[in-house]
């Protein structure tokens, strides 16, 4: 595994980095734009404030927001430095924030919690993205890997250690382990898939809300190999390598094509969650029509894939349907 040391120093090099910039990639032309950890357009912005509007929640769903904040000319939107989808339900739960960007759906208990704080959820999918396993751009031995391999090592009390522990044919090397923490949604959807657990995979490994810590991590590493969301991975593309998974026998590769038809096995819908009691503010429906009408064109510049026309169709029904409620 990497020294505590050596990963301590990336992950305050990547704070560094993040704290004054964040990329958002063009993936079919391979630039990149500069944008703040937060963005605001024209001023403070809070929850409860009807001349503003403030997003919190997943570091997968941050990319597509904070492109949607940067191209609305109305309100003032503020998104703030990823929490993670569990930590921005809190504040989502309590009131403080009016958006929480999600990739996994919200809980019974949360929508519970909610309404015990006078707070209805609209629930819009807004972007499929595909959960990338990646390794360093060094690593020549493995583009595959079953989800049996994945489960091995990644499950609770995992036994495996080494590459050879997974193919006899691979480097006696240690594995350097990188994934989201527990608050993201991200890490709950990757552990019930592939570990076949709730919120539990093995302790040994170094954990990041931040996923340009997590890319750092791989990244500055021959041996190590993480997991995170699609537009990530398609950010350091120049430095890692997204491996294929095989399944029913066919390995497949994370690409725009094969989450955007589901084919790719970790492939999943994104949301974001609206505070219903906002929606009377004419702001917050005209950023949300935007959201999900003229600003999709840039869901696949900040790294997701964008929705089919029907369900994108449903999103926009259920938009249209909470706003007339209003």
């Amino acid at each position: 595994m990497m020294s505590t040391l050596n990963f301590r120093l990336a992950v305050a090099a990547a704070f560094m980095i993040c704290g004054t910039i964040g990329c958002v990639e063009d993936a079919g032309s391979g630039t990149a734009t500069e944008t703040g950890s937060s963005t605001e357009t024209g001023g403070d912005a809070g929850a409860n404030n009807a001349d503003s509007i403030l997003i919190d929640g997943s570091s997968t769903v941050w990319p597509v927001s904070m492109a949607m904040a940067e191209a609305f000319t109305g309100a003032k939107v503020e998104v703030q430095a990823p929490s993670g989808t569990s930590s921005g339900f809190k504040k989502f739960m309590a009131g403080t924030t009016d958006i929480n960007d999600a990739s996994r759906r919200i809980k019974d208990s949360e929508v519970a919690t909610c309404k015990e704080h006078g707070i209805e959820a609209l629930e819009l999918t807004v972007a499929i993205d595909g959960i990338s396993i990646v390794v360093n751009k060094e690593n020549t031995w493995c583009d595959t890997l079953t989800f049996a391999q994945l489960k091995s090592l990644w499950e609770p009390d995992s036994k495996v250690a080494t590459w050879k522990d997974l193919n006899p044919e691979w480097p006696e090397e240690n594995i350097a382990l990188f994934g989201p923490d527990g608050e993201s949604g991200t890490f709950e959807y990757f552990t019930e898939m592939v570990c076949e657990t709730s919120k539990k995979c093995r302790e040994d490994y170094e954990p990041a809300t931040d996923d340009n810590v997590l890319v750092k991590g791989v990244s500055g590493d021959k041996y190590a190999l993480g997991y995170f969301g699609y537009g990530y991975y398609l950010k350091a593309r120049q430095e890692l390598k997204a491996l294929k998974i095989a399944s029913d026998g066919e390995a497949i590769a994370p690409t725009a094509k094969s989450i955007e038809s589901y084919e790719y096995p970790l492939a999943r819908p994104v949301f974001i969650y609206v505070n219903k009691n906002r929606l009377s503010d004419t702001g917050m429906g005209d950023f949300l029509r935007f959201y999900l009408g003229e600003g999709q064109k840039l869901v696949s510049k900040a790294g997701c894939v964008q929705l089919s026309p029907d369900v994108l169709a449903e999103s926009i029904a259920a938009l249209e349907a909470a706003l007339a409620a209003k």
